[in-house]
């Protein structure tokens, strides 16, 4: 019996969705969501528009959590002036 192509590509593409409630903090979800978007979009121009997305969900998100922590770090820099970094 052979299974359909598309049953395994809806089930690919059904991982960012599935993912997103377990992204701890709200720059992960928003990261992974803007970069499905985009990877998804890249995908699509070769013909793989849900790897793209996977991908691009987690390099967006990845991202995303440096930024936030670049941000924490400025702020905390900011509250504190006169700490070093060691």
């Amino acid at each position: 019996m052979r299974i359909p192509l598309r049953l395994p590509l809806l089930a690919l593409a059904a991982l960012p969705a599935l993912a997103l409630p377990l992204a701890p903090t709200e720059a992960n979800a928003k990261g992974c969501i803007k970069g499905a978007i985009i990877g998804g979009i890249a995908g699509h121009v070769v013909h793989h528009g849900v790897i793209g997305a996977i991908g691009g969900c987690i390099v967006g998100r990845h991202n995303a959590k440096e930024k936030a922590r670049e941000e924490r770090l400025r702020r905390e820099q900011m509250a504190h002036p006169g700490a070093r970094d060691l």
